[in-house]
């Protein structure tokens, strides 16, 4: 017998798969934004500098 408790049910594939190709995207986006946003994130540079696109830089 397996006696008194909660017994949950192994998941399919389908879905250990589906997890853990979310689990990767989440983390590929995470370090992406990083590496575009961590300057400004860690102080190395101030947020309004902008992302070096050259908008604004010739005002006539």
């Amino acid at each position: 017998m397996a006696g008194p408790g909660f017994h949950p049910h192994a998941p399919s594939l389908f879905y250990r798969g589906l997890s853990k190709a979310l689990g990767a995207g989440m983390w590929f986006f995470i370090f992406y934004r990083a590496r575009q946003d961590g300057p400004a994130l860690i102080g190395l540079r101030h947020p309004w500098d902008g992302h070096g696109h050259g908008h604004g830089d010739d005002h006539h």
